[in-house]
């Protein structure tokens, strides 16, 4: 049998092979770092105190804090109490973005933070477990001169959570409680160039709504978008990716259908392996600035699973098919205890997001985080998938192991056969070896972007240069992915050498049983039989 490209590749290809990829996970890695800006902005606003005149409120009116069109506006709570400006009657505005700016579509996605700044009253201090009720509108419009337009409106509870650092004193009256932020509002797109934001926090003392919260006197919101310079690196990874790995995906399975026998189980899963990124690399992103399309978080977040889940389940087949252990595989059923964890985690996954992004389609103001029911369920579902990556991982160190261990112990029938072929079957033990290390570099790299990403954004001084550390591992660890899954294609397929007609002249006595087969499973075409033989003997095939 001939084998895959790992096998009978020459040392020095293989090491040109190598070298080249590496090149391009370092230019992957520079891209981000040197050439794209950092992959978010973060944005303040103070709220302006607007006051609302109308008695009856049959039509929306939104409140402008800047502009010629501004509202009647109030610097603090003292001026309308003595104005007699009941709190009903005050609107909390914030116009997005800044003056004199616009957005843009290439920003991708809106996230807005808020804060409270509330001051300690002895008679007005924050209860335990008091709800904070908030009554927000969102319009939008693409010029300085239309009329808003409502976009979403929703009355939404947050939890208030904040702690007064010093003694509850009179002395100490004023002084502001320190209070943690809290999940706000999130937009799929944005389409449109000018954001409005009108908060009210209307009270009732008979239901006991917006009681026992502190004397607000400020809001604070933070808006947080993707840069639009790295969202136009990030699209121009994917539009060259695409067709690389597109390429590739068809050469391998056309060099598969070539072959005189069926597939095996893990030549179609190197190919599902490439159909999903595919699926993650093809830009549709190219669209969301034409179109607005608010669903385009959701269907990232989807992509990204489907991908993950690809990965994971490719590693374990891969590791077990080649154990070496005498066992008949070569069928998917035998992995379904490690793949069924994988596929039911994924879906796991893929419901709770929905929870949050999906029902963000219809309410941008929701989180799943407002509720303490929602906030238990949230923080379940990320410390089960904590400790079931964990797992996954020690799972995966463990099979690795046990290949090594394997392949260790067949090595002891390589000193009978002849010089020439046992150097041969040394050099595809330690091409295996060096791709399965390669393997959990991978998934360590992975577990190390997920750790950055969420630490503030950074950057490094290089000489005159800045380096943006987050965007370096976003380009980074994408085209890292990229790569490994071109080479698995690439050295996986099936080579049109045969090792024995490169080697007859100097192994003319060796036995055509000795054969060691590390990549594919030996099969007739109607079907699998044992599985790398490495004893000496004639292999059944």
């Amino acid at each position: 049998m001939a084998g895959a490209i790992i096998e009978n590749m020459s040392t020095k290809k293989l090491v040109i092979v190598g070298v080249t990829l590496l090149l391009f996970q370092a230019f992957a890695f520079m891209v981000g770092g040197l050439i794209a800006p950092s992959p978010t902005t973060a944005v303040h606003y103070l709220a302006t105190k607007c006051v609302d005149t109308t008695k009856h409120r049959q039509e929306t009116k939104w409140f402008m804090p800047w502009g010629p069109n501004q509202c009647d506006k109030i610097r603090t709570f003292d001026e309308a109490m003595a104005k007699k400006i009941e709190a009903n009657n005050i609107v909390f505005a914030v116009h997005i973005p800044l003056p004199n700016k616009e957005m843009s579509p290439w920003f991708q996605f809106m996230l807005v933070i808020l804060q409270f700044d509330i001051a300690f009253k002895m008679y007005n201090q924050i209860e335990d477990g008091a709800l904070a009720t908030i009554d927000v509108g969102l319009a939008y419009r693409d010029d300085t001169v239309s009329e808003w337009t409502e976009m979403a409106h929703s009355f939404e509870q947050r939890k208030l959570t904040c702690n007064f650092t010093t003694a509850k004193t009179f002395e100490n009256e004023g002084r502001y409680y320190e209070c943690e932020l809290l999940p706000f509002m999130e937009v799929g797109s944005v389409a449109h160039k000018y954001y409005l934001l009108n908060i009210r926090l209307p009270v009732n003392e008979r239901k006991k709504v917006n009681v026992g919260i502190g004397e607000i006197k400020d809001i604070r919101l933070v808006s947080i978008h993707q840069n639009g310079g790295f969202t136009k690196v990030w699209f121009a990874m994917k539009t060259f990716l695409t067709p690389s790995i597109l390429i590739i995906m068809i050469w391998y399975w056309r060099r598969i259908t070539l072959m005189s026998r069926p597939p095996v189980l893990l030549e179609k899963v190197i190919l599902a392996l490439g159909i999903s990124m595919t699926f993650i690399n093809i830009p549709v992103e190219w669209f969301s600035v034409g179109f607005n399309w608010t669903w385009m978080l959701l269907f990232g977040d989807i992509r990204q699973g489907i991908f993950y889940s690809m990965l994971l389940s490719f590693w374990i087949i891969f590791c077990g098919e080649h154990l070496m252990d005498q066992t008949e595989r070569n069928r998917f059923s035998v992995y379904w205890k490690q793949v069924g964890p994988i596929v039911f985690g994924s879906f796991c996954l893929f419901i709770f997001d929905m929870c949050e992004r999906g029902v963000q389609l219809t309410n941008p103001f929701y989180s799943i985080w407002a509720s303490d029911v929602g906030t238990e369920l949230a923080m379940a579902f990320i410390i089960v998938a904590g400790i079931c990556a964990c797992l996954y991982f020690l799972f995966l160190c463990f099979m690795v192991f046990q290949v090594f261990r394997n392949i260790s112990g067949k090595r002891t029938s390589l000193p009978a056969m002849s010089k020439a072929r046992r150097l041969h079957y040394e050099g595809l033990i330690f091409r295996f070896k060096f791709l399965m290390l390669v393997t959990l570099t991978c998934a360590a790299m992975t577990v190390i972007f997920f750790i950055i990403s969420q630490v503030n954004e950074g950057h490094w001084h290089w000489g005159e240069h800045t380096v943006q550390v987050n965007s370096a591992f976003f380009t980074g660890i994408y085209g890292m992915w990229n790569l490994y899954v071109f080479a698995i294609m690439f050295l996986y397929a099936p080579s049109h050498k045969r090792y024995g007609d490169e080697q007859s002249s100097g192994d003319n006595g060796a036995n055509s049983g000795e054969d060691i087969q590390l990549t594919t499973t030996i099969t007739h075409v109607d079907g699998p039989t044992e599985i790398y033989k490495m004893t000496g003997k004639e292999a059944q095939e």
